[in-house]
């Protein structure tokens, strides 16, 4: 679990890049948290009592598990994507039982209607 950054991105095979070289400074890039088989227990649990974690039940889980409040946001966030996903590849499944075909479209369409997921908005 770590919040450091990596050193550049994108490295010039060249040598580093000079003064005269435009591009600005290197970009850094942030290293993924990876979460105890603990942590990973009690945020599972705590998503299949409510999908939505906020205000102070998100600190407190956030301080129980040792974690940062944005790093349970977003794992929220992410899990509940997959949540979504794995209900509609269920019923895609049931839908295909009974010989019912869905159109190819309907994926692009839904993964447009969940976007707000994967905003980063502080009420």
């Amino acid at each position: 679990m770590c919040l450091e950054l990596s050193h550049c991105v994108g490295t010039n095979s060249l040598g580093p890049a000079g003064p005269w070289r435009s591009g600005g400074p290197c970009k850094m890039k942030r290293v993924r948290t990876v979460f105890k088989p603990e942590q990973l227990e009690r945020l599972e649990q705590e998503f299949l009592k409510q999908q939505y974690m906020v205000g102070t039940e998100r600190v407190d889980l956030a301080a129980t598990l040792h974690l940062t409040e944005t790093q349970v946001k977003v794992w929220f966030q992410n899990r509940r994507i997959k949540w979504r996903k794995q209900s509609m590849e269920q019923k895609a499944a049931k839908l295909s039982q009974f010989g019912v075909i869905q159109p190819a479209s309907a994926d692009s369409t839904d993964s447009k209607d969940h976007e707000e997921d994967t905003v980063d908005v502080e009420l």
